[in-house]
């Protein structure tokens, strides 16, 4: 790279035209879109850093490139503006601070969507009918691709509803599944031609061809997600908007949620992540956008992008290889999850042999088989798992997978969810399912049992020293001295361990016991609601459904849970054990000195924390009686605000809100 700042400016600028044209143009790109943005970042600084050197034709000052040659170029009534995006959550949470400021710190919703990743295009509609379609273009000019939008499917010809707006331009994305992907190259291998990389390439090579013929084979599909140019719109919100399309005939981008805060929004983009591999479609990273269009209105924009809209990408790796193997394995709830054991393969700088296939109907979704060639994906921090399979380099028959009707630990007959996709071992003595239940009861964020790791728990229940809960607490150090890599010593410490970790309080617990749809969050509401194991099992489904954040799912399983031989048992057996089970809230309130030093009192946690992690922290404020929330409000009585702290603490400042770090904390209660 050139060390003169002139120079490696031009040359940035070439390299990005470069990529510009091989996506947009030859829908061939050579670099992954994190190279891409590494490149735009880096010569945005440069630019900032010397702005003398800034020219009107450098790709920071424009949107995108040139239409497509041999389509009719046509002026978009209202641009098609790209929109800021960021790898960082620290650089996502800034964002929120930022519009929170712009709009004066009144309330926002804000709304979680799919980054679709296909090809942006615009729909026109006069009173009804489709007038036209464009790509986006350079943002101000797009490709008139009418003939071709035609064709997609989940594109009306005419809107249904009544009554239509009388001018309504619909933007959105054409996309390909990864379902039809297979089958076109199948198709592709009977003709003797070359198979496609991915559905973003067929999509964006097909969206521009001249023949509509060829357009119409590819199968591509339609989701919308934003309103150009309108007249007669009811909508006032976004989510509304959404459903106004979907009265229209018009397919909106699915699994849309919206959040009365950004920390709500930004916790839900991390559970998207983690369901990928139900889409059949690709995604490369969420949307959050302002609900409210008047307030989208106050915000506007930059010269190019809207300030009311940013995109959390991550990073997602693909890579092919073939599968050997699938096998199934028994988890602490009982279902049987099949794995995908693979030829290694290098991918996000890890060798992965493993992938998960989640259950029985992804398999057959996806048609696996032991022996495919597949496409495996790893994005953000979940798993690997596979995309497709490579029908087309199938070599011969190889038999359909058949699930397991037995669990394979115990013997007993497996059950399917009623209205579920996952299939169970009903057997709560299940050894399988007794290791992992013990694990996770033993786990940082359960009970936090030091010392209890995954060898040793494999060996506590494989002696039959451990077939409950209660039977951690009932183990003498003599009886651990003959395990492997367990003294004298070290079985003492572990007992010692053990027994501390009856004082974690009713919110722990709650999260141990692996109730089906009860983890960290859910367990702490519960616990800070009722305050004691026996006001909660005295609740009804209704009564526990009627708390904010409880649905009807989490109040059926929880009741089901504590109403059971096997939930009863378990209380009983841990209460006559000594386990505590009351919140730390109200043992706090009930004892004296300094564990009511918070009494009364809320506190908030943000921002990177140095000696406690968050849930540690939220843990030490219910033990000295205070309360624990999720948002600064005038209600706020202190903010422990760690490094990078970003909008919690831009509002707790503009409310007055004593701001304390985790050591000043410690100072106040005396530690």
């Amino acid at each position: 790279m050139p060390a003169d700042p002139a120079e490696e400016i031009v040359s940035l600028r070439e390299r990005i035209r470069y990529h510009d044209r091989r996506y947009y143009v030859e829908a061939a790109p050579q670099i992954s879109d994190r190279e891409y943005d590494r490149l735009v970042d880096r010569l945005k600084r440069l630019e900032h850093d010397h702005p003398e050197l800034v020219t009107d034709d450098s790709p920071t000052q424009r949107i995108g490139d040139e239409p497509v040659a041999g389509l009719e170029a046509v002026a978009h009534r209202v641009p098609m503006m790209s929109i800021d995006n960021t790898y960082s959550l620290a650089e996502l949470t800034n964002y929120a601070a930022r519009t929170e400021k712009l709009l004066g710190g009144e309330p926002i919703e804000w709304v979680v969507e799919l980054k679709i990743d296909g090809v942006a295009i615009s729909l026109l509609y006069e009173n009804g009918r489709l007038a036209r379609g464009l790509t986006r273009g350079n943002g101000r000019v797009g490709d008139d691709i009418t003939h071709n939008v035609r064709t997609v499917a989940g594109v009306p010809l005419r809107l249904s509803g009544d009554p239509v707006p009388p001018v309504l331009e619909v933007r959105g994305e054409v996309y390909m599944t990864n379902s039809d992907l297979v089958l076109l190259n199948q198709e592709q291998q009977q003709r003797g031609e070359a198979p496609f990389a991915n559905t973003r390439n067929v999509t964006a090579g097909s969206i521009r061809l001249l023949d509509p013929r060829i357009c119409a084979r590819r199968h591509l599909r339609f989701f919308g997600h934003g309103v150009g140019h309108a007249e007669g719109l009811r909508s006032a919100n976004h989510m509304d908007f959404l459903d106004e399309l979907a009265g229209f005939g018009l397919p909106a981008t699915p699994l849309a949620a919206c959040f009365d805060s950004f920390e709500r929004a930004v916790a839900h983009c991390e559970a998207l992540i983690g369901r990928l591999h139900e889409l059949d479609f690709e995604i490369d990273g969420l949307v959050l956008k302002v609900n409210r269009f008047d307030q989208r209105e106050r915000l506007g924009a930059t010269s190019k992008s809207p300030r009311w809209v940013i995109a959390y990408k991550f990073e997602k790796y693909e890579a092919t290889t073939r599968l050997n193997r699938i096998r199934v394995q028994v988890g602490k709830s009982g279902a049987v999850t099949p794995v995908a054991e693979l030829e290694p393969v290098e991918l996000a700088g890890t060798t992965v042999s493993r992938a998960s296939l989640h259950n029985a109907e992804e398999i057959a979704r996806k048609d696996v088989r032991e022996g495919d060639l597949v496409v495996v994906e790893k994005a953000g921090k979940i798993i690997p798992h596979i995309v497709r399979v490579e029908k087309h380099e199938r070599r011969g028959p190889l038999p359909a997978y058949a699930f397991p009707t037995n669990c394979p630990e115990c013997g007993a007959a497996l059950v399917k969810d009623e209205g579920g996709v996952y299939i169970r071992c009903p057997s709560t003595r299940c050894p399988a399912q007794l290791r992992e239940r013990i694990r996770y009861f033993a786990g940082r964020n359960a009970m936090d049992i030091e010392g209890l790791g995954d060898k040793l728990v494999e060996q506590l229940v494989a002696a039959g020293l451990v077939a409950s809960y209660g039977d951690l607490y009932r183990l003498r150090a003599e009886q651990l001295e003959g395990l492997e890599r367990m003294g004298k010593k070290s079985a003492a410490n572990l007992v010692a361990c053990i027994a501390a970790s009856k004082d974690r309080g009713l919110a722990r617990l709650l999260g141990a016991l692996s109730i089906r749809h009860v983890g960290t969050r859910v367990a702490s509401v519960l616990a800070e609601h009722f305050g004691s194991i026996e006001a909660l099992r005295s609740a009804s489904v209704d009564e526990l459904s009627g708390i904010r954040e409880i649905g009807p799912t989490i109040a059926q399983s929880v009741y089901e849970f504590l109403a059971s031989d096997f939930g009863t048992e378990t209380i009983e057996d841990l209460a006559a054990l000594g386990v505590k089970m009351e919140s730390l809230r109200v043992a706090g309130e009930a004892a004296a000195g300094q564990l009511g030093l918070l009494a009364g009192k809320t506190l908030v946690v943000t921002g990177t924390l140095v000696k406690y992690s968050r849930d540690a922290m939220h843990e030490l404020i219910r033990r000295h009686g205070g309360r624990a929330a999720s948002s600064v409000s005038s209600n706020t009585d202190y903010l422990v605000a760690g490094e990078k702290a970003g909008s919690k603490l831009a509002k707790a400042r503009q409310l007055g809100v004593p701001v304390l770090t985790e050591q000043e904390l410690e100072a106040l209660l005396g530690g």
